[in-house]
């Protein structure tokens, strides 16, 4: 990666300001730093930073951290499975710089392992063709013996554990207002907001819980998102000799589209500096498990045919936030798994096994989020209760605030909520049932409506029998008693506070934001 890509990819500069320091650059020679110094888009000071940030690119062997004979058979694989022959099909898809693939290159030479069939032009350049000799065939075939990885070069265990540091998520803190702009959309409670904060700023472990369809999931998902830092992800990594694949792109999410930085990387040449292009910039990851999740999964993927590992998943989530959801539902026990995480949580390291009995260490550097119905004393002991820093329970809505999630939601989806059809909501769950008021109700009785009236032909409308009709698909005891006439609640003193809830001049910027379809907690 050139420095304009990363500056781009790491939110720091616009395309727009690299593209024009690109050109200042071009018009006067010299770096880009120094253009993007005189032009005051950086200064010194950063310019230092992100160079001790982000890995630099290796110009030898030795420098990659990876052993001579990793890398020379991943190059003699590259040219018997895809038949590479020229030194830039190797640097693209070895991610290395042709400076290290030339160091291979001339090994293998040496050791007629590669013969030269010529040049080829490539636009205005020349390349000299390479091919395997016999000899080198032989040696190519047992490097596929070896393992079939055939991908980016990896990187070091030192060069991941010194990244995961680099990019701790405490760097990355949250203010009140980035957090409560995350929820728009949802309704939640201030005092969630002063609950949530300092928990998710420490980047310590949270075990959100409560009553079912009251926000855990939601609220966790939402979180995840809010982290603005970009982090670097290396495809894959070696220890003692064995390669673990990382990168995942179902799960690491690019922090910027190839597309936007499309011109940039046509003038890469211009910019001299460079850095490690075996590590992509991403948004921080966030992975999310289960009732799927067992202990086999936390632990390293050997696969026996391909003779590599995959990163678990918790691994793949570093720098991120790994959400355990469901939690207590898991196919293992409870205790198993919260013993799993033990030394990570206090310690802050965790450790893996590779199956030559080899043990290594990486940082534990990520928000670990438990999600469950049940409550805690069920699911865990005191012990560990005490090992879990934030315990932040999740409580049904009050009738203000459910009366102003159900008026969001019906708006939203070109419906007008009356007092008659909310009381009667309101008495099915809390009078005639012991159900109670929960913030995802509302949408379903919504999509419910708006589902059924548009396969009978008819306008949207939220009437009392309808609303019936979506209690009853939701909760089977609920029966859908159309000629039944609720309890009013006119005079109560739940229908004057969601009255004066509803009746307010000004709409609360924290539930409501032009332009953006509300939605209840799920």
């Amino acid at each position: 990666m050139r420095l304009g890509e990363v500056l781009v990819r790491r939110h720091l500069l616009s395309a727009a300001d690299v593209t024009v320091a690109l050109e200042r650059q071009r018009l006067n020679t010299g770096r880009l730093s120094e253009s993007l110094i005189a032009l005051g888009l950086m200064t010194t000071d950063q310019l230092v930073a992100l160079a001790q940030d982000t890995p630099a690119t290796p110009r030898t062997v030795a420098e990659t951290g990876i052993s001579h004979g990793n890398l020379f058979n991943l190059m003699l694989k590259f040219m018997r499975l895809e038949s590479c022959e020229i030194m830039p099909e190797f640097a693209e898809r070895m991610k290395l710089p042709l400076s290290v693939i030339q160091e291979l290159m001339d090994d293998a030479v040496r050791r007629g392992l590669v013969q030269t069939l010529g040049s080829v032009q490539v636009g205005a350049a020349t390349y000299v063709r390479y091919s395997l000799s016999a000899q080198g065939h032989a040696a190519a075939a047992e490097a596929v013996q070896q393992n079939l990885y055939l991908g980016p070069a990896p990187v070091s265990l030192r060069a991941l554990q010194r990244q995961v540091l680099n990019q701790r998520l405490k760097n990355d803190r949250l203010d009140a207002d980035t957090l409560r702009g995350g929820f728009e959309g949802l309704v939640v409670p201030e005092h969630y907001i002063d609950r949530l904060l300092p928990a998710v700023n420490a980047g310590r472990t949270i075990l959100l819980f409560g009553p079912p369809g009251n926000g855990k999931t939601s609220i966790a998902t939402r979180i995840a998102t809010l982290f603005k830092q970009a982090v670097h992800i290396p495809y894959a990594f070696e220890v003692d000799g064995q390669i673990i694949k990382v990168f995942d792109a179902s799960l690491h999410k690019l922090s910027v589209p190839d597309a936007k930085i499309a011109a940039i990387a046509e003038k890469g040449g211009l910019q001299l500096e460079a850095f490690d292009d075996r590590w992509v910039i991403c948004h921080r990851p966030v992975a999310m498990a289960g009732g799927e999740l067992t202990l086999e999964m936390l632990d390293l993927q050997y696969n026996h045919e391909t003779k590599y590992y995959d990163a678990p998943l918790h691994v793949k989530a570093l720098n991120g936030v790994f959400l355990i959801d469901d939690f207590g539902r898991q196919q293992v026990d409870p205790k198993d798994l919260l013993d799993r995480w033990i030394v990570p949580m206090e310690n802050r390291i965790d450790y893996l096994k590779l199956n030559t009995g080899k043990s290594f260490s990486l940082p534990f550097d990520e928000l670990l989020m438990f999600s469950t119905n049940a409550h805690p004393s069920d699911l865990m002991d005191p012990a560990f209760l005490r090992r879990i820093p934030y315990k932040i329970k999740l409580f049904a809505p009050t009738p203000e605030e459910y009366y102003r999630i159900f008026d969001l939601v019906a708006k939203a989806n070109g419906l007008e909520l009356t007092d008659e059809v909310f009381d009667s909501v309101v008495e099915r769950l809390t009078t005639r049932t012991q159900f109670g008021l929960a913030y995802f109700q509302p949408k379903f009785i919504c999509d419910q409506v708006v589902e059924a009236c548009r396969c009978l032909n008819l306008s949207p409308r939220l009437t009392k029998v309808r609303a019936a009709d979506a209690l009853a698909n939701l909760y089977v005891e609920i029966e859908d008693e159309q000629g039944a006439e609720p309890a009013r609640l006119t005079g109560s003193p739940i229908r004057a506070r969601a009255n004066r809830a509803r009746d307010r001049a000004e709409p609360d910027a924290r539930f409501a934001t032009p332009g953006l379809q509300p939605a209840a907690i799920q």
